[in-house]
């Protein structure tokens, strides 16, 4: 199964909560267009006023009345159109809705729920209404605009990992405890590997037993050798030794995990400063990049990670995971649009091809429920 296909599959609650919200948008109109006008006064006062309906049959009416009025006019409508249909809008009976003051506030609300922030979500329905304001749109139209704004603003930051010329490159990656990092790592480290690059990875996390087990598993699985050091002891002593290693053999990449302790922030911060400075003894341009791992669950709270970690460490890159379960993954909209760092991938599993690069118009695709290949407004 391609990466896309899990990543439209998997990030179901994202676009499924989107899919609704904007199918409510245009039908609450389309609904309210449809009802029929009230029934017609008698034009003869001399007509009794409230004849039975049987009485009223003298000469059979073109329409026989229903016994009381039917909120919807005749002729009835066609049937809703089937799924396919409604998401690719061709067809004829697909409902539509003026795109107004109202519905610009409506579709604000949505983008902020599915967790693009406030400033993201004004700035996406601005470009949406320049030029459009008193068109009726559809769903179908409504999405596909939606995707063109939301691949415009993820374009710019949407950059694999750089792999420089340099021997070893040095890939610190940090994050809070449960974001994915040793994961991360371990996937990113078994791809490096069938690509034929050489891998050292460095369990910096040494205050976690379990974080070290799970970089030992990965490593196994990927054929990645994995320096430790005794639980508790200094993560920059393991680092200056990992790179000195990797240096003699003269290996590709040297990955570090690190410790994500944000109750402790001012030791955590004086941690990873010490690990830079011990790595720049041996290389003063150490670390090549800083990666920082976010969890999608956690919605907004990831944009407050960036500015915490961008303080702790240069960071030059991000990894999104758990996208696959989360209803946020407008989040990341929300972290191209303030920050502008480069993002490297996203996860959306626990295979190790469940990470992959990322795509900025698959990702806004598959946000807003649109059809793979969909061409962006």
């Amino acid at each position: 199964m391609s990466f896309l296909r899990k990543m439209r599959e998997r990030m179901f609650r994202s676009s499924s909560k989107l899919d609704e919200g904007l199918e409510a948008l245009v039908e609450a109109e389309a609904d309210s267009g449809t009802e029929a006008e009230p029934a017609p006064k008698p034009q003869s006062p001399a007509e009794p006023p409230a004849a039975p309906p049987a009485s009223a049959r003298t000469e059979p009416p073109a329409v026989p009345p229903p016994p009381a009025p039917d909120p919807v006019p005749d002729p009835a409508p066609a049937p809703k159109p089937g799924l396919l249909a409604r998401l690719t809008g061709r067809t004829e009976a697909a409902p539509r809705r003026v795109l107004d003051d109202a519905m610009l506030e409506e579709l604000e609300e949505l983008l902020i729920q599915a967790d693009m922030g406030v400033e993201t979500a004004l700035a996406i329905t601005a470009n949406i209404a320049e030029g459009r304001m008193g068109r009726r749109l559809t769903t179908a139209e409504i999405k596909a605009l939606l995707a063109g704004e939301i691949a415009r603003i993820l374009a710019p930051v949407a950059r694999p990992l750089p792999l420089y010329a340099k021997r070893p490159q040095v890939v610190l990656v940090v994050g809070v405890n449960g974001a994915g990092k040793t994961t991360t790592i371990g996937k990113l480290a078994a791809q490096f590997r069938q690509a034929g690059k050489s891998v050292i990875i460095a369990a910096g996390d040494t205050f976690r037993a379990a974080a070290v087990e799970q970089l030992q598993v990965w490593g196994e699985r990927a054929g990645v050798p994995v320096m430790t050091a005794p639980e508790g002891s200094d993560p920059a002593s393991l680092a200056y030794d990992a790179l000195a290693r990797a240096q003699a053999e003269g290996v590709d990449l040297l990955m570090i995990d690190t410790a994500g302790r944000l109750q402790n922030r001012a030791d955590l911060m004086a941690e990873l400063a010490k690990i830079i400075r011990v790595l720049r003894k041996r290389d003063e341009t150490a670390p090549h990049n800083t990666l920082l791992v976010l969890d999608a669950t956690t919605g907004q709270n990831a944009l407050s990670q960036v500015d915490i970690f961008r303080k702790m460490a240069d960071v030059t890159g991000l990894v999104m995971t758990k996208l696959d379960g989360t209803a946020r993954g407008g989040v990341l909209v929300a972290l191209a649009d303030r920050f502008g760092l480069p993002i490297h991938a996203i996860g959306v599993g626990e295979q190790i091809d469940d990470l992959a690069p990322f795509e900025p118009a698959d990702f806004a695709d598959a946000l807003t429920g649109q059809n793979p290949g969909s061409t962006h407004a």
